[in-house]
């Protein structure tokens, strides 16, 4: 591990159209403490008090200081500092934080007299997070959480990534490596131990242990709960040409997102707009109108449309009041991927036109936006429903390294049921017990750790 001093600006950098009221740099390292012994200057607090401050405060205590170049002595700003011995900090090494003001100048004054230290270098993305993974702050689980917290956008994605933070997924996984574990000591014995007198029964034991650990990872699997939240809930338009899609999207995302003409087959792709519905976030795909074409390009744009129904979380039929909707309903429902009628929604747009009354579909004026609330409010039921099954259970899986991870275990754990010999099992338990280890880092693999890592923000 490299035995450095970091440091980065924790808090938004500033800039001439916005400047911030505060600016946080941070430090981490054996001489992070040295930073504000060298870097800054004791401060009398109130008038006739000349008693000062010692150059290094107490830990964990916020003192006022001023910030000074380490060669010329010239102040550049007065602020709060702050430090922490380790292992008792975020990083679990020495840290230490300068609260300065916001200012541009104040902030490239201060990196430029950090700079002339000479024994700390700038954090790459990243660094802090793991240097906290290396000293046991947190297992890789909990370091994804922290990134999915910092770029949560709605209020669902910050409680899952809260949850996820607090080690819910870390405690799931380590019991199943804990159980899987034990299993496998007990066909260690039965190999290194052939001839003593083992307990009776071990080998249902072991059997009942594997199998139902694999059931507890495959429903693991089938629940995507977590990676709908965190990527967004797709929601698909679908419905015939001029039936008002691309008016329903663009009234949805109050913009106009999509290009909106009486031209039959003007939508030909698929384009997507991201939503919080209710603190569900939402990928929404306005789709091509489905119809029977001898235009090539609107052909492929119909196979688009009905391959993103069929993948996608929840649909919404859009159909003309016009027309004979009800007729279109039927057919499209029956023919348009996996219709859902508990969770998918009918909607009859241009009811200016054409008044509707029945019951179970949205009756919806994309024009005058009449309508609108009751669509909404059914959406963010739908998205409920979807996002809330299961709940109860365990916490779900979050990112798709996660799910890789977990399939190759419980291929593994299905190869050790079926295996010919004992040897064969416990091999085949090892690896379904390696590649657990791979989701919270209790595995170590170096090329992994820098794949996670980068892509977290400069400061994290």
């Amino acid at each position: 591990m490299e035995n450095t001093t970091i440091y980065a600006l924790g808090t938004p950098a500033p800039s001439r159209a916005r400047p911030g009221a505060l600016s946080v740099i941070r430090f981490s390292g054996p001489r992070a403490a040295e930073v504000l012994i060298f870097l800054t200057e004791p401060h009398a607090f109130g008038r006739g008090h000349s008693a000062r401050d010692p150059a290094l405060p107490p830990p964990r205590r916020m003192a006022l200081r001023t910030l000074v170049d380490p060669l010329t002595a010239e102040a550049i700003d007065r602020g709060l500092v702050v430090w922490f011995e380790a292992p008792h900090s975020e990083t679990g090494e020495t840290m230490a934080e300068l609260h300065l003001h916001g200012g541009r100048a104040v902030a490239n004054s201060a990196f430029a007299a950090i700079q002339k230290l000479g024994f700390c270098r700038l954090a790459e993305p990243g660094e802090f997070t793991r240097r906290a993974f290396e000293h046991n702050k947190l297992d890789l689980t909990e370091a994804e959480a922290i990134a999915d917290l910092v770029a949560a956008e709605t209020d669902q994605q910050r409680r899952q990534a809260l949850q996820q933070m607090d080690g819910a997924l870390h405690r799931l996984y380590e019991d199943w490596r804990t159980l899987g574990l034990r299993t496998l000591a007990h066909l260690e014995a039965a190999i290194d131990f052939p001839d003593e007198d083992l307990p009776s029964g071990i080998g249902d034991e072991v059997r009942e242990s594997i199998t139902a650990l694999r059931a507890e990872i495959a429903g693991h699997l089938e629940d995507k709960r977590g990676e709908r939240l965190r990527e967004g809930l797709g929601i698909a338009i679908i419905g015939p040409p001029n039936a008002g899609k691309s008016s329903l999207l663009n009234l949805l995302a109050r913009r106009e997102a999509a290009i909106v003409s009486e031209t039959a087959g003007t939508t030909r792709d698929v384009i997507e707009v991201h939503l919080d519905l209710g603190g569900w976030p939402v990928v929404l795909a306005d789709t091509a109108g489905l119809r029977r074409t001898g235009d090539a390009i609107e052909q492929e744009g119909v196979r688009r449309a009905l391959a993103r129904a069929a993948t996608a979380d929840l649909r919404l039929l859009v159909l003309d009041a016009t027309n004979d909707w009800k007729t279109a309903m039927a057919e499209l429902t029956a023919d348009s991927g996996r219709w859902d009628p508990s969770s998918d929604i009918v909607v009859v747009n241009k009811i200016d036109l054409q008044p509707v009354d029945f019951a179970g579909v949205v009756a919806l004026s994309a024009k005058s936006g009449a309508g609108l609330p009751e669509l909404l409010a059914r959406l963010q039921h739908s998205a409920a429903v979807l996002m809330e099954q299961g709940a109860a259970a365990a916490p779900p899986l979050t990112r798709a390294r996660h799910r890789e991870a977990l399939i190759d275990a419980e291929a593994a754990l299905g190869r050790a049921l079926v295996a010919p010999e004992v040897a064969l099992a416990a091999e085949d338990l090892r690896l379904a017990m390696r590649a657990l280890g791979r989701i919270t880092g209790t595995v170590r693999i170096d090329e992994l750790l820098d794949v996670i890592f980068r892509d977290f923000c400069i400061g994290k």
